[in-house]
């Protein structure tokens, strides 16, 4: 059986007609969450942090680093600031990340391995090691992340942001910076 296969069965025993109850699209709590996409957060940050399903905006990619000031992840954040009522904007790291110890050069060998073309990879800008977000520091990326954010034109000066780091074994948070 495929995965899409074990996937939709899963889905058709999960979905009951009037289980879930709609939502409102704004989040409960006035706050939106920029995170890393490790799997070792999920079904365990939010509820670390009390919120529950409807309670905030979450997006996410690998690292939670941000390679363009104006990209996806701040156009996320100005959607959820202006049209969905978002408050605070909380960036959270994670202790043991792995784009803290990215091998760029196995990274470009599995990837021309599987037929990507060399030349795509030497295109990149910036180079593929920024491009991908890797970093040295967990700590230090949520500071700089932080600050780009909080630096950024299109995010109103009244909204703090704030760069925490999170233990994905014991669930503890630690305050990087206050956005207050």
């Amino acid at each position: 059986m495929s995965l899409l296969q074990k996937v939709l069965d899963n889905n058709n025993k999960f979905v009951r007609p009037g289980a879930f109850p709609p939502l409102p699209k704004d989040p409960k709590k006035q706050l939106a969450i920029f995170t890393c996409m490790d799997t070792r957060l999920v079904d365990f940050l939010e509820p670390a942090m009390g919120i529950k399903r409807g309670d905030a905006k979450v997006i996410k990619n690998a690292g939670n680093t941000l390679v363009d000031p104006n990209g996806g992840v701040i156009r996320s954040l100005v959607a959820a600031v202006f049209l969905l009522g978002v408050e605070e904007i909380f960036v959270i790291g994670h202790k043991d990340c792995g784009m803290a110890s990215v091998d760029v050069d196995l990274l470009k060998q599995k990837m021309v391995e599987r037929g990507v073309d060399p030349a795509a990879i030497e295109g990149l800008d910036p180079d593929l090691g920024q491009w991908v977000g890797a970093f040295s520091c967990p700590e230090e990326n949520v500071e700089r992340v932080t600050s780009i954010i909080r630096n950024s034109p299109l995010i109103p000066k009244d909204v703090p942001v704030h760069g925490l780091i999170f233990c994905p074994n014991d669930g503890h948070l630690e305050v990087i910076v206050s956005g207050y």
